[in-house]
């Protein structure tokens, strides 16, 4: 996070035109008063209020406004929709424990490039008899914390409340028809004890569902601890809700899936215009850039698909500072073929709950026929084989020095 003194000072120097420190301090003062602006009507999102909020911001009819009921609990504030092009990749060919058959994916993005992408590594994965993908574990983590006046207090502490289990569990679950309290565990640093609840959340991406259990556990803690702790709080930052962690890296936050795909040598070529062992040599290089960078996992850029497929099927798009960590592999087969794998440990996605039930989401849904309650688990195996196809495309195009030419073409010279 350093910077060197010279461009230090150079930078503020840019913005603020004379090197004045009165007026730097004078443009970073506080500057007390009320403001003249002011949001109107509240949170409600009736005809009305929408209108007063969109003239009191200034939205443009670009924004659009139809239809705003449809959103009432979705959002806060409300003054319009966003139109964001949807593209779609496929099909995509899954041979999975939960997904089977051949997928068409819908791609929601602004980003030119990002659907060709995906749409010819599904169609070459497809060609080879698609991908087997597989759902390995599950468990959405909440993490309390709570801190105590010494060790001494949180050290009984832990030990009353690890003999808890099963009150713990009967407390959460009744907060809930589908969510299910499957592992307590403890951390202690000094006085402070982080619980680490995990749930299995069903059909649900889950991330309210054990909110509002683990808040009801904090109350029977609350209630019953024979040592009262100073303060808590019902996440404390150690579950890895919506950032990369080593921690949800090395276990599961969500559904962990992992895909994987064997390609011969002449649809290598065929498709992807270079050879199975240039592709291992770039992948190589690019997990050693990526060790050295520092990346939680090595992959190419898990974010670009799923960031789009979450965004078209109405799941929490900011879980995707989770989601995009993970392993890719590649490997030359003793016969000249590419193997490549790919594994997941934190896809965060649901067919019901959030945005899944709105209508042009639940249409994306539809699409790929997993609006069900029950496709929750076929949808995750679906995001591991759109990331391996994505990563096989990206790393064929760099592999044949087609990447540049690819997004020159695509995303260069449109009005």
């Amino acid at each position: 996070m350093s910077v060197t003194s010279g461009k230090a000072a150079a930078f503020i120097l840019r913005h603020i035109g004379e090197a004045d420190t009165v007026a730097l301090r004078k443009r970073l003062a506080s500057k007390p008063g009320a403001s003249a602006k002011k949001l109107p009507g509240g949170t409600a999102v009736t005809e009305v209020r929408v209108q007063e909020r969109r003239e009191a911001v200034g939205a443009g009819a670009a924004l659009g406004a139809a239809g705003a009921e449809t959103f009432a609990r979705n959002i806060e504030n409300f003054i319009g929709t966003l139109t964001v092009p949807v593209g779609v990749a496929g099909p995509l060919r899954v041979n999975g424990l939960f997904a089977q058959g051949d997928y068409f994916v819908p791609l929601a993005t602004t980003e030119a490039a990002l659907v060709a992408s995906f749409d010819r590594g599904a169609r070459v994965l497809t060609e080879a008899g698609g991908c087997a993908a597989m759902l390995v574990n599950e468990g959405v983590l909440r993490a309390p914390g709570f801190a105590f006046r010494n060790l001494a207090d949180a050290g009984e502490f832990v030990l009353w409340a690890s003999a808890q289990t099963d009150e713990f569990r009967a407390v959460a679950e009744s907060t809930t028809r589908f969510g299910r309290l499957i592992d307590v565990r403890f951390t202690g640093e000094a006085n402070h004890v982080y619980l680490q609840l995990e749930f299995s959340t069903g059909a649900a991406a889950g991330q309210n569902m054990v909110t509002i259990a683990t808040q009801a556990v904090c109350d029977f803690i609350a209630a019953n601890t024979p040592v009262k702790p100073e303060y808590h709080f019902v996440e404390a930052n150690f579950s890895g809700d919506k950032k990369a962690s080593a921690l949800s890296f090395s276990t599961v936050r969500g559904r962990k899936v992992c895909a994987e795909a064997e390609l011969d040598a002449v649809l290598v070529k065929r498709r992807f215009h270079t050879t199975p062992a240039r592709m291992v040599d770039c992948w190589r290089m690019s997990a050693l850039g990526g060790v050295m960078s520092g990346t939680i996992g090595v992959q190419g850029h898990y974010a670009n698909g799923l960031a789009a497929l979450y965004l078209a099927t109405g799941q929490d798009v900011a879980c995707v500072a989770e989601s995009a960590v993970g392993i890719t592999r590649f490997e030359l087969r003793e016969d000249g073929a590419l193997y490549g794998a790919v594994t997941l440990p934190n896809i965060i996605v649901g067919t019901v709950g959030g945005g899944t039930s709105l209508p042009a989401q639940r249409a994306c849904l539809d699409i790929l026929n997993l609006a069900r309650p029950e496709d929750a688990n076929a949808l995750a195996e679906v995001c591991a084989a759109l990331a391996l196809a994505g990563e096989l495309s990206i790393i064929g195009a760099l592999s044949a020095q087609e990447f540049s030419r690819a997004h020159r073409r695509l995303a260069r010279g449109k009005k």
